[in-house]
């Protein structure tokens, strides 16, 4: 199928305003109708009045005119306040598509792609559209009325005038051909250099304390000023392609009044044409002459809005690969007992030759907490991600209570696993807020319920503004113990059947570790818990230890199963109690 064109694209941005850009469209056509009609009225007053002179008719033409203007000024307002309203509401329904369509992605997307280019995309890029819907689309509209209803009214006074009169506008047109190519390229490099600029100013605020910490800051200014830089010498070229196609264009137009003067006065004199009449030409010649050479500002606006057309479906052209199956299957949350199982699950990451899960198979009961353990890169994470199916796994690997992970719907799923990663993100907005972001309408004590169970509840009491703190962008203002564990109340008051843990304990001390798994433990309602850590002393007390290894299951047992047994759990226990005893 061929791909479609960006007038194609551009078309179905605008058909939902289709009614809009219809009246738009229509208004501008009455402009330029009312546009002929005046420069006529003034013909037929200045021949009248030539022959027999009258204040009478001088006031009847007067007041026709001023009525025609007045008409006119108030159709063009309207006709601007549609187009341009349109391209206001195109930038909107594109914001909601991105954004939306950015949220279906998964997070290796993310990944692949840089942050700051998407946000150069949903923002620059789409002002772009908004400028080519409104403003060339309005331009183009009103250039082709002009041209339309101009030209026959000026061949109906002169034909030999009016042709000469338009003999340069071909030129125009070849001359335009020749700069629209040269436009858009360079109209694509300043949007590259643009993003590129966004990209790294994204980076160094998410990364100003690195920066502070190795001293950076003079390297960071240079390597801004470089992308800057190289943004303001695409700009400049950009500038001196446009800056000398336009004055070009601009001439051009306004020399065909030189020419109508040159060749007008001669037939005025001959008696061939009436002076009233070439006034009219005059007048028309001007009013296609600012058309014509707004067409270099039209096509750069469409060489600009081609380019982001580009550049943001190429976002949108882009299918998450992890979606929900046409036949999906529903599971409701009261449903889910907890039971995990694994099949042979085997997942590879793009372009790497090891597979980061190899024949993993485990049974997991509802309600039983297990910890996974192994050295790094053994695939703890990769397992972890796996379970809300935050990766691409194939069928028929992993289950949940019996139910083929990729057969279920993904709302369905991940409703009922609460996952809690490494790095804990919070939102720049109160503790209370970050807490409750799974369930936004939760009481005051159902929050500080699970801040109590996470360990977090009493050291909340000693901030400022205890459950109202501000803790700024990532929670910069906590410790990474209380970002942990802030994160750890979130997944617990959504309360879901399966709780994954990722490694989400590493920033909190041993004790704290084993007391949060102990709440978790206990009580009847108890969840599935799957404890991914390195702090063996609190995966001792879970009820069983998976160990991994280059990404297998190569140890299952309790504790104190484990130990009892020469392998990789008793080696990494030795140097756990070695470790922990240099501590002391």
């Amino acid at each position: 199928m061929a791909r479609p064109s960006q007038l194609q694209k551009l078309g179905s941005y605008l058909r939902p305003h289709w009614r809009t850009t219809l009246a738009g469209i229509l208004a501008l056509l009455v402009v330029n109708a009312i546009g002929i009609y005046i420069p006529l009225q003034i013909k037929n007053a200045i021949d009248t009045l030539g022959i027999t002179f009258s204040f009478d008719q001088i006031l009847f033409y007067v007041m026709v005119i001023l009525v025609a203007a007045t008409v006119m000024l108030v159709v063009r307002m309207a006709s601007r306040v549609l187009l341009f309203g349109v391209g206001r509401q195109v930038e909107f329904d594109l914001k909601q598509r991105i954004f939306t369509h950015l949220l279906r992605q998964e997070p290796a997307y993310f990944g692949a792609n840089a942050v700051g280019d998407l946000i150069s995309r949903a923002t620059s890029d789409v002002e772009n559209i908004r400028r080519l819907v409104g403003f060339a689309v309005l331009s183009l509209a009103n250039t082709l009325f002009a041209y339309a209803l101009t030209l026959p009214a000026m061949l109906l006074i002169d034909v030999r005038l009016s042709l000469l009169a338009l003999s340069v506008y071909p030129f125009m047109l070849v001359l335009v051909n020749l700069f629209s190519h040269r436009l858009r390229s360079q109209q694509l490099q300043v949007q590259e250099k643009l993003s590129g600029l966004s990209e790294l100013i994204q980076e160094d605020m998410s990364g100003i304390a690195l920066i502070k910490i190795y001293a950076q800051e003079e390297n960071e200014r240079r390597a801004f000023a470089d992308s800057n830089r190289g943004l303001l010498k695409a700009n400049l070229k950009l500038a001196l392609t446009r800056n000398t196609l336009f004055p070009i264009l601009t001439a051009l137009g306004y020399g065909s009044a030189l020419i109508l003067l040159w060749f007008g006065s001669g037939a005025i004199e001959r008696g061939e044409i009436t002076i009233g009449s070439f006034i009219a030409l005059l007048i028309f010649v001007e009013r296609l002459a600012f058309p014509t050479a707004l067409l270099g500002f039209t096509i750069t606006a469409y060489q600009r809005g081609e380019v982001s057309i580009d550049r943001i479906e190429a976002i949108l052209s882009v299918e998450p690969e992890i979606q929900t199956a046409p036949d999906a299957i529903p599971l409701a949350i009261e449903q889910v007992k907890g039971g995990l199982v694994a099949q042979n699950l085997t997942f590879s990451y793009p372009k790497m030759k090891t597979p980061a899960l190899n024949q993993v198979s485990f049974t997991i009961s509802p309600g039983e907490t297990i910890a996974i353990v192994g050295q790094i890169g053994s695939g703890k994470s990769t397992l972890a991600n796996a379970l809300p199916r935050l990766l691409n796994i194939a069928p028929g690997e992993l289950f949940i209570d019996g139910y083929d992970i990729t057969q279920l719907r993904l709302d369905d799923l991940r409703r009922a696993i609460a996952y809690v990663p490494q790095e804990s993100f919070l939102f720049s907005t109160t503790i209370k807020n970050n807490i409750r972001y799974g369930k936004p309408l939760a009481e005051p004590d159902e929050v500080e319920y699970a801040a109590k169970t996470a360990q977090i509840h009493r050291e909340i009491l000693n901030f400022p503004q205890q459950y109202e703190t501000i803790v700024g962008e990532r929670g910069i203002t906590l410790s990474g113990g209380q970002r942990q564990r802030t994160a750890l109340a979130r997944a617990l008051l959504v309360d879901s059947p399966i709780l994954i843990l990722d490694d989400a304990l590493s920033s909190v001390d041993n004790q704290t570790a084993t007391q949060i798994l102990k709440n978790l433990s206990e009580g009847t309602d108890r969840k599935t818990v799957v404890f991914i850590s390195h702090q063996l002393s609190a995966a001792a007390m879970t009820d069983r230890i998976f160990v991994m290894e280059q990404g297998r299951v190569v140890q299952m047992g309790s504790h104190s199963e484990l130990l009892a047994q020469a392998g990789l759990y008793r080696s990494l226990w030795e140097q756990n109690t070695l470790e922990e005893a240099v501590k002391e």
